[in-house]
């Protein structure tokens, strides 16, 4: 009898690769129920080229930082542990001043045929309150802005809290609670 795996189309997931919670957690879901035997995991990282003193607060919460080389070839260890039979690769890009970083995404993904992509995405309270009210990126988070517009199917994924699962959201699936 053929393995599950001999028909298994071998797809190209890209995850989001950032160090933070999201990203961790986006990872961690790709590995454990997203990504099959023999697929192609590209580690997506993208390297923010502006002042970083503009935003403070915001690297506050972040871990401390890594270079991006040392950062991605310790997620593509982990991914290799974890998905031995799968191929592992990394991508850096730089986003310029004026740039956003969901266009770029975009673009290297369509550029790279991505079959799916995967994303950690952040709830705030304003947003669960206020949700979507514009079209436009600065109304939307990075994730949110993927899941609406990428060409190939995008996941955002929260982690609630240790062994409660993830809240995944898609362009047709939102707030969906995969119990872990």
């Amino acid at each position: 009898m053929a393995s599950v795996t001999a028909h298994h189309h071998k797809r190209k997931v890209m995850v989001v690769a950032d160090p933070t919670r999201e990203s961790a957690a986006a990872l961690e879901y790709a590995l454990s129920h997203a990504i099959l035997e023999g697929d192609t995991i590209i580690l997506l990282h993208v390297e923010n080229q502006t002042n970083a003193w503009k935003n403070p607060i915001g690297s506050f919460f972040k871990w401390p930082p890594l270079p991006s080389l040392e950062f991605l070839e310790a997620l593509k260890r982990a991914c290799e542990i974890a998905q031995p039979k799968s191929r592992v690769q990394t991508e850096r890009v730089a986003i310029m001043e004026g740039k956003d970083k969901g266009s770029l995404i975009l673009s290297h993904s369509a550029k790279l045929g991505i079959d799916l992509l995967i994303i950690g995405q952040k709830r705030t309270l304003s947003h669960a309150i206020l949700g979507n009210m514009s079209g436009s990126l600065r109304g939307q988070d990075t994730a949110d802005y993927l899941i609406e517009n990428s060409k190939c199917t995008c996941v955002g994924v929260q982690r609630k809290g240790q062994n409660a699962g993830y809240i995944l959201n898609t362009k047709i699936q939102k707030n969906f609670w995969l119990l872990a």
